[in-house]
């Protein structure tokens, strides 16, 4: 059966966003870009809100038409824009990124159906709000979630809408050079 693993860059005090939404301060370099790469080549369903979406739909497919994009780049516009997306939304009425599915309704019967077909895992990008409902319905198989050496004090919680204890066994932990850490837990 397909997974769902959700991906989510954090500050050390577990926020997804600053205050303001802002996510610069993320520790984001090219050593972790390729490992996130890696992790990818494993999945072939991304999972977005409508904020994540919006902000992917409108930056990745640019990347294709650049005269000289970052190879890096170039490999992920690919990818995803080759991707089976999953836009979970109440109120955006259509989605036109290629290859682009909006579901308005039950998140949970569309994810058991998507489980039960052939093809690779599925990941939840970043998208703190739609991953809280995936938490709050037990949904998530795994976090791969990349720490960085900064602490917001307020932003957007990443672990909001956890009801009940969710039991999880640590099967990487990497540290970077400028002090991020990445760590993979799956459900015990």
């Amino acid at each position: 059966m397909r997974k769902i693993i959700a991906l989510m860059h954090l500050s050390l005090d577990g926020f997804a966003a600053d205050a303001n939404g802002g996510m610069n301060w993320i520790a984001y370099n090219y050593e972790v870009a390729d490992d996130i790469h890696q992790l990818i080549n494993q999945v072939d369903t991304a999972i977005y809100g409508r904020t994540t979406y919006q902000m992917m739909a409108g930056y990745w497919p640019t990347v294709l038409t650049k005269d000289n994009p970052e190879p890096g780049e170039l490999h992920h516009a690919q990818w995803v824009d080759a991707a089976y997306k999953l836009v979970f939304s109440t109120t955006l009425d259509k989605v036109e990124w290629n290859n682009a599915h909006l579901v308005r309704g039950d998140v949970a019967g569309e994810i058991a159906r998507l489980r039960q077909q052939p093809g690779k895992d599925m990941m939840i990008f970043g998208s703190p709000i739609i991953s809280h409902e995936f938490m709050r319905l037990g949904l998530i198989d795994e976090y791969r979630l990349t720490i960085s050496p900064v602490i917001l004090g307020q932003g957007v919680p990443y672990f909001q809408k956890v009801q009940t204890t969710v039991p999880l066994k640590l099967t990487l932990s990497k540290t970077y050079a400028n002090g991020l850490m990445m760590v993979h837990y799956v459900r015990a």
